[in-house]
Parts: structure tokens; sequence; C-alpha cells
């Protein structure tokens, strides 16, 4: 299953994308998670790993020949792409878990961002995933990759919302725009939530605009204070709350969970 994490920026997606993959190991999931914001630089911390892939960006020859080299590519000519496909340096692993990063900006005048959209629309909707697998993809911020189909490629699309009105406004937007391109399954996540009282004002809300809550993360300092270090906590009350999400992410879309054996 391939699930896409969307939102506002700042609402806490690689955070949240994080929980989710370790979350997925936890439950016997090999996880893949595809780095598809071109903006954020810490993924890799997150995750625990101490230095972070080659962007895929550079395998194909830079943004500038990514689309000819795509269709010459024997990565991309093949009827599918599995997740051990990518070749180090373009993916790390460990523990069970693999990283791939699409792209990044990298200084300024670098042009419009459109290339690593078209990777990241190739790439995800050529990636096949055994039943034992699970994708979670860091999105970036906003909804031009919708404009870009990048979505196309995806199973379950899974909004971070937060507090702010913008933030609802936002999830709204990519609700509507998930359903256009028919994708099959689109929820939302409340993040950062102070009170169990904002919790329930922010999910009514939701539910008014017929948007589907699948959990709430409630304001955890554990996940402030490891965000100092780059990183996300073992425990406490985040984690147990995206354990609970992800299995219901998983449960909305029919996907039986795996044997619990996280030794591989």
């Amino acid at each position: 299953m391939k699930i896409a994490v969307c939102g506002k920026g700042g609402s806490g997606k690689s955070t949240v994308a994080t929980l989710l993959a370790k979350e997925g190991r936890a439950l016997g999931y090999r996880v893949l998670v595809v780095d598809s914001d071109e903006s954020n630089s810490g993924l890799f911390r997150m995750l625990g790993f101490d230095h972070p892939p080659v962007p895929l960006l550079e395998l194909l020859g830079g943004r500038k020949n990514v689309r000819q080299n795509m269709v010459r590519s024997k990565l991309f000519s093949g009827n599918g792409i599995s997740a051990g496909d990518i070749p180090a340096p373009y993916s790390v692993e460990g523990d069970g878990m693999i990283l791939i990063s699409i792209g990044k900006i990298l200084q300024s005048l670098e042009g419009c961002a459109c290339p690593m959209g078209a990777l990241s629309r190739e790439f995800l909707s050529k990636l096949t995933l055994k039943e034992d697998e699970l994708a979670i993809v860091d999105m970036e911020a906003g909804v031009e990759h919708f404009g870009r189909g990048v979505e196309s490629g995806i199973d379950s699309v899974l909004i971070v919302v937060e507090p702010p009105l913008e933030s609802v406004d936002i999830g709204q937007r990519i609700h509507d725009l998930a359903a256009e391109i028919g994708v099959k399954h689109t929820s939302a996540v409340l993040n950062k939530v102070p009170s169990a009282e904002m919790s329930e004002r922010l999910g009514a809300e939701l539910r008014s605009r017929k948007m589907d809550v699948v959990g709430s993360i409630a304001f955890d300092a554990d996940v402030f204070m490891s965000s100092l270090e780059g990183s996300v906590p073992r425990d406490g009350t985040a984690v147990r709350e995206a354990g609970q999400i992800l299995r219901r992410v998983l449960d909305k879309a029919g996907v039986r969970e795996v044997d619990k054996d996280v030794s591989g």
C-alpha cells in the first residue's frame, strides 16, 4: 500500500510520516519511505539514518535530463519498480526500512521544480509492493503536486491538519483534488492538538466538510524536544496515537496486518 502524507507547510507532515513509518515496522512491514518534499532536508535524521540518499534526480542526470533519461533508463522501462531496485547510494537502508529521495532544491535560481514532480509521478505509478511492504510518501507542502498528477499512483492520501483555519482550508482542497484524480482512500489526521476540546471542534469542522477523520495526535512535548535533535521519540503519546492511525488507514483500505517479525 502506498500512503501519501499531505498538508499545509508546518503542519507536521514529515513528523507524521516518520511516526507512521516506524509504526509500520512495528506492525511487521518492510517500509519504503519516499521523500518527495524538495525543501525539507531532515527526514533522514528523523528516520534514524546518519546520511541522506543521493536523490533519484541525480541517477537520471539531473533536472535538465530527467525526462529523456527516464525513457532510456532500465529502472523505468520495465513493468514496475520494486522497493529493492534502487541501488546505493540512491537509497539508504537499515532495520527493514528504506529511504529514497526524489530531489532537493539546493541553490537559488534553480528554476521550476516540475522535473522533480514528473519523476515523483512516474516513480510512484511504477512502484510495486509486496503484501508485507508499505510505502510512506512525504509530499511537498500545499497542493501543487496534485497539478502534476503525483498522487495518481497512490492508494491512500492522509491529510495532516493542525488547528489554524488555513490548515483546514488547505486540507479540504487536498481532499477535493484527491477525489478528482480518483484516489480511493482519503482521510485526515489532526496534529499538534492542544486539548480534547480542540480535537472535538476541529474534527467536527472537518466532518462538516465531508472529510473522514482517522485520528488525532495530541501536542506532545516529547516530539518537540526530540525535534531539536532532528529525531522523533521512541515512545509516548504521539507514537501510540500514530500507531492507532496507521491501523485505521490500513483497515479502511482493507489491508491485512502482516506477521510482527521485524528481525529482517
